[in-house]
């Protein structure tokens, strides 16, 4: 069985997100989402809130795909992770060129740490290429409407934080 680990925040989960498990789906058998607990980064959305995000979105591409997709919430090396989960990937997805400077740089120390798990590197369809969770959130903090980069579900999820 194929194993990947799609790491990320998902603070909360765009369609550029989705977009990358969808492809990910194609590659491997198992695709654990790793929901990073990042408390310098000051999520929006709690861990219970993301990983529920996460579970809503993939249940419906585990019965397309005949993927087992596992939110799997995690706080120790990415790496490591990995080894918890049993992957032989990291997936990762890549916006733009400044995204491989810093990917590059996670690839080089990923392999010292551990030579036998590979990073596999996929990109969205072009429309979804430049949402970015942190965007998404400014613009819905502003009222902008941001339902072209998130579903439905994620997008009243916006809405109901900036409303209090």
């Amino acid at each position: 069985m194929r194993t990947g680990l799609y790491p990320g925040t998902f603070d909360p989960i765009t369609l550029g997100h989705v977009d990358v498990i969808k492809r990910a789906c194609k590659l491997v058998d198992k695709l654990v989402i790793g929901i990073a607990i990042n408390r310098d980064k000051g999520p929006l959305f709690d861990l219970d809130e993301r990983v529920a995000m996460v579970e809503a979105e993939c249940a419906k591409m585990t019965d397309a795909f005949g993927t087992e997709i596992v939110a799997h919430p995690f706080e120790n090396l990415l790496i490591d992770c990995a080894v918890d989960v049993g992957a032989e990937f990291i997936i990762r997805g890549l916006r733009a060129v400044a995204d491989f400077e810093y990917e590059f740089q996670m690839v080089g120390m990923n392999r010292k740490l551990n030579a036998d798990i590979t990073t596999v590197f996929l990109m969205a369809e072009a429309e979804h290429q430049a949402i970015a969770s942190k965007l998404v959130k400014e613009i819905a903090r502003l009222g902008g409407d941001v339902s072209p980069f998130v579903t439905p579900a994620v997008h009243k999820a916006l809405n109901e934080k900036y409303a209090r």
